[in-house]
């Protein structure tokens, strides 16, 4: 396979280069540092992309840029950073979504998710929310299921991500449904249109499901987890609800342009373990039904291409065909 053979070829050359040369990065960062992002401000991404500049300026003295750059399922704020200069000034924190899920979701993407950038290290891993209006006639999974088979393509779903796009197409594969697919920017613009009612359901990341859910603003079903979530330990997970082995999770990781030299690497992936270490990074991870899960670069670089073989053979067995 195409991402098996850059894969090796991205290991070898990563492990070459963070194992050679002295060089110090006593001097990075000098100036400001962007954090690309590839969806809107309230996110997951966007969130973490705020906790982690805040320690980077608090332990560098350097001020953090967060580069909100929403679209084409993260593909713009890819892009933009697989073209920018490989000097550690410009990074970008994403997700599965531009990182495993879009080589198969899209026939031409404007970049590579493998040769274009340099791994610095994974952040966090998370689960999603199943959530409906509170005017929904759907109470549990089952009931949702009900509804949809009673009028198959009548229901919607919205989604910003191929996270909370391929959490309600295994769903639907799972549970024999079919819903209609309405795309978004963003997450958050989707939940806010699920509030309003202008589509029936989403599986998305609690970032921005469970303010709505405390408001009473939307009823959630179920936890994609495999156990329930101590956030939500009244809502059932999805598996439990009537699809045994259901699991939709999301991650999120640090990565640089490529060719990002080896002792700036190092340099930033120390800095992303102090941030992740602090109580702010734990308890925003805590706060948001996710895990802390700090790497290495080597580690997210082997991670990433399991995870590209992952998503591929999900996508592939829902069905999905590249747009």
């Amino acid at each position: 396979m195409k991402f098996k053979q850059l894969g090796a070829i991205a290991l070898t050359s990563l492990a070459a280069a963070l194992g050679s040369g002295q060089a110090s990065a006593q001097a990075y960062p000098s100036r400001p540092i962007t954090i690309m992002v590839g969806s809107t401000p309230g996110s997951t991404t966007d969130g973490l992309a705020r906790a982690l500049g805040a320690v980077i300026t608090k332990e560098t003295g350097q001020p953090v840029i967060v580069d909100n750059r929403a679209g084409a399922s993260g593909g713009i704020a890819a892009q933009a950073t697989a073209r920018a200069a490989p000097d550690g000034y410009t990074l970008f924190i994403t997700t599965n979504t531009t990182q495993a899920a879009n080589p198969h979701l899209f026939k031409k993407l404007v970049y590579d998710p493998i040769k274009d950038f340099t791994p610095i290290g994974q952040m966090v891993q998370g689960y999603m929310l199943m959530v409906v209006s509170p005017t929904s006639k759907a109470k549990t999974v089952g009931e949702f299921i009900a509804l949809a088979k009673q009028a198959p393509g009548k229901l919607s779903f919205g989604a910003g991500s191929s996270s909370a796009r391929i959490g309600v197409e295994l769903f639907q594969h799972m549970s024999g449904t079919q819903l209609t697919y309405v795309p978004y920017k963003g997450n958050p613009q989707a939940v806010m249109d699920l509030v309003g009612g202008q589509t029936d359901v989403m599986i998305v990341d609690l970032t921005t499901s469970l303010p709505q859910v405390k408001a009473g603003k939307l009823r959630a079903l179920g936890v994609s987890s495999p156990a329930r979530s101590p956030l939500v330990p009244g809502v059932p997970t999805i598996a439990e609800s009537g699809l045994p082995g259901y699991v939709a999770n999301h991650w999120n990781a640090l990565y640089g342009p490529a060719g990002l030299p080896a002792p700036v690497v190092q340099k930033l992936n120390e800095l992303m373990r102090k941030a992740m270490a602090t109580d702010a990074l734990r308890e925003f991870a805590e706060q948001n039904g996710m895990e802390t899960h700090p790497t290495s670069p080597q580690e997210l670089a082997s991670f990433q291409l399991a995870e590209l073989d992952r998503w591929g053979k999900i996508i592939k067995d829902a069905g999905i065909q590249p747009e």
